[in-house]
């Protein structure tokens, strides 16, 4: 049978439309076979369209719409790194009240509110000296190798003006400030320790902005845009020269200027022995810097990715390595007595010396370098007491030998192990130590020339809480110190020999 248009049927048929005949009434008269192409012609028709739209601009479309997604993912990545970064800052920022609680249950008394004052001012100082001129110099990207500038006042939203690559690519300049504002805070703090129970509450403020500078400057030769360390390749993931030595070398200048405390070595030169107040308060000051760390070297990846795992690791192995390895020296070297004081030195020294390489080496080096780290520490504390460096907590132990100790390990234990990188980073260790400690030098004799950098005699021996702040820390509660009673017959010794004799 012959087949037939629509047309032609409805014209064989002789079917008449009237201008009122509806449209059902033409389908009505149309056979199923045909309505049924009706259908299948849209679809083939959409088909064809959509395939000569491939052929022209629907490729296209394709791949913006993959792109689009992409990009998507890469701001989630983004943002998700921002959160990252921010939760890690947390932890560096609340690591001051690590510092605060070990320095003051590790010191007497009658200085426990000088001290909480210092901890706690200190890292407002800083904060405001980095977000004035620090983190310019530190990382302004119009410097040169030597200091950074450019952005002062943190001035600048464009992440160019601070040597970073664009969000989501890098983090947003506000939360890179943040992070890296907390290290500059946490190198101020380092002196405090070395320097306690004998310095005036107003130098030490004022150096705590002064320090700033140097600690950018030298900060800038290492982690800055075109820094001549860096170029060198020179390697320090989260600073263990760059952060800890520096402020260790600026409070090693402060101990040996500021001399020791009263009635802390002997005549034949013998150290006594100045008990901690409160253990419990250093005790929990260790093991808020112990949960600080996690923010301070994971956070330096500055990004949440598979390699945050294996820094919190590496810097969890070599600080519990140096506590226990530090209480076996104690226990061996003191006829089996452990001083708790060095545990805890032994726990921050295996925390600092692990810093600069925790990224880059194997769980079993993280454990030897926190080894090294714990015995280095104990005889380390030793060493500067026979040569009456007075230092009451062990900052320059921890931060300066095993700051060292830790950047070298980057030579040793690195994925650039080998002796042409140790030489860098002796070059590194060297250059910072050298600059921190002439500036500090400068920055000390400057103070000491103009308004005094020690307390007079009568006040150390009263206590600072006392002559600088008129309070006390344990109000309502009486407190006998023995020690100042030591002190006062040391003086008064002393001034039967030389009535001029004077510590200020």
């Amino acid at each position: 049978m012959k087949s037939q248009s629509i047309p032609e049927i409805l014209k064989n048929r002789r079917i008449s439309l009237p201008k009122t005949q509806t449209l059902s009434r033409v389908v009505q008269k149309i056979s199923p076979a045909w309505l049924g192409c009706i259908p299948l012609a849209a679809i083939i028709t959409v088909l064809w369209h959509s395939a000569a739209d491939a052929q022209t601009g629907g490729g296209v479309y394709l791949e913006r719409q993959i792109e689009d997604v992409a990009t998507s993912l890469d701001q989630l990545q983004g943002f998700i790194n921002v959160g990252f970064v921010l939760f890690a800052t947390t932890l560096v920022v609340f690591m001051n009240a690590g510092f605060g609680m070990l320095e003051v249950g590790m010191c007497r008394q009658k200085n426990a509110v000088n001290i909480l004052t210092k901890n706690l001012v200190v890292f407002g100082i800083a904060i405001l000296a980095y977000w004035s001129i620090g983190f310019s110099f530190m990382f302004g990207a119009q410097g040169n190798s030597f200091i950074g500038w450019g952005g002062f006042f943190l001035s600048s939203g464009d992440s160019a003006t601070y040597g970073l690559s664009p969000f989501p690519e890098n983090l947003p300049v506000g939360i890179f400030f943040l992070f890296q504002a907390a290290f500059a805070a946490t190198a101020a703090t380092i002196v405090s320790g070395a320097v306690a129970e004998r310095i005036r509450l107003d130098a030490f403020l004022i150096f705590s902005f002064l320090i700033i500078t140097s600690y950018t400057i030298s900060g800038h030769w290492a982690w800055g845009s075109g820094g001549w360390l860096q170029e060198m390749g020179f390697t320090d993931f989260a600073g263990t020269t760059v952060v800890h030595s520096c402020g260790a070398w600026a409070a090693l200048v402060g101990a040996i200027m500021l001399g020791p405390r009263i009635g802390k070595y002997n005549a034949d030169g013998s150290a006594n022995t100045i008990a901690a107040h409160n253990f419990s308060l250093a005790t929990l000051g260790a093991l808020i810097l112990w949960l600080g760390w996690f923010g301070f070297n994971p956070g330096s990846q500055l990004a949440l990715d598979s390699k945050v795992s294996h820094i919190a690791i590496t810097t969890n192995l070599a600080g519990s390595t140096g506590a226990v390895v530090a209480l076996i020296v104690c226990w061996i070297k003191d006829n089996k007595k452990v001083d708790l004081g060095m545990v805890i030195n032994g726990l921050l020294a295996g925390l600092v010396a692990i810093t600069g390489v925790c990224n880059d080496c194997s769980f079993a080096a993280a454990i030897i370098i926190g080894a090294i780290g714990g015995v280095l520490v104990v005889f380390s504390v030793g060493f500067f007491d026979s040569i009456k460096i007075d230092d009451p907590v062990g900052a320059i132990s921890v931060h300066l030998v095993n700051g060292a100790w830790g950047t070298l390990a980057v030579g040793i234990f690195g994925s650039n192990a080998g002796f042409q990188q140790i030489m860098v980073q002796l070059v590194g260790i060297v250059a910072i130590g050298a600059f921190s400690a002439v500036m500090s030098t400068i920055f000390w004799l400057a103070l000491k020339a103009t308004i005094g950098i020690r307390v007079h005699e009568h006040e150390e021996i009263e206590g600072l809480d006392l002559s600088e702040h008129g309070q006390v820390a344990y109000a309502g509660f009486a407190l006998l110190d023995e020690e100042a009673t030591g002190e006062a017959q040391h003086l008064d010794h002393v001034h039967e020999h030389d009535p001029k004799a004077s510590l200020s």
